[in-house]
């Protein structure tokens, strides 16, 4: 074994097979993610029928304003910048590296963080399946526009993108709910204000991209956020549980 393998390997809080391990549980979610995106795919007509309900509701309750916001983020390059690129990096990378984050600097918090995002995940794929909606962006006669296909280089039907992502995934917003869940949980292991602010606003930051972008409808981030507190809260009750019983 190499010196700086078994540097590398006196640094992992469990073993490389632990951390094997959780990869292969991300793995086995992405399985999940196909098998949910399939079964929304193949009742189109249901995904638009159900996106025109969402649009109406808001527009009923008076409170259509996702049009009105993408024109606003229209006028500026730098905010269609930041928003296209908080839309594809918020769910993934951002994600990804708080988990590892999480992971090698404190330890003892990762399984639960874990748990609440795939707890929420499956839920919410399951409301994929149950209520496959098309986004906002599909429904140009509503005045949303598809920010990314009119103006990112990267957009639905790149490449691989076209293969992996669901089309008919608005409702609800995993976006908006794994932002919460990772600004949650970020803000309250970092140490210094400015961090702890910062993560304590990426939700919303979040919610207003994925808005922006015409990719989701505020009602899908509202259930988003929804199934996140409800899921946690949820962990927390079968923790208490299991303390009491111990």
């Amino acid at each position: 074994m190499s010196t700086a393998f078994a540097e590398t390997s006196r640094r992992l809080p469990r073993g490389w097979a632990h951390l094997a391990f959780q990869f292969a549980i991300w793995l086995g979610f992405y399985a999940v993610y196909q098998v949910a995106r399939g079964a929304a795919d193949r009742d189109v007509v249901t995904a638009f029928q159900n996106g025109e309900w969402v649009a109406r509701t808001e527009h009923e309750f008076g409170a259509l304003f996702e049009p009105a916001l993408q024109r606003v983020v229209d006028t500026s390059s730098i905010l269609v910048f930041l928003a296209s690129y908080t839309y594809w990096l918020s769910q993934f990378a951002v994600v990804g590296i708080a988990l590892l984050w999480v992971y090698f600097r404190h330890h003892q918090h990762f399984a639960r963080f874990r748990n609440w995002l795939i707890g929420a995940n499956l839920v919410g794929l399951l409301g994929y399946v149950l209520m496959p909606t098309a986004p906002p962006r599909m429904f140009p006669e509503w005045g949303f526009i598809d920010t990314l296909a009119q103006y990112s280089s990267i957009n639905h039907d790149s490449g691989l993108i076209s293969l992996a992502a669901n089309p008919y995934a608005a409702m609800p917003s995993l976006h908006a709910m794994d932002a919460f869940i990772v600004g949650v949980v970020m803000a309250g292991l970092c140490k210094t204000w400015a961090a702890k602010t910062l993560w304590l606003a990426w939700p919303a930051w979040v919610a207003f991209a994925v808005m922006s972008t015409g990719n989701h409808y505020w009602l899908d981030v509202v259930a988003g956020l929804g199934i996140a507190i409800l899921t946690g809260l949820a962990l927390r009750h079968v923790r208490t549980l299991r303390a009491r019983r111990a």
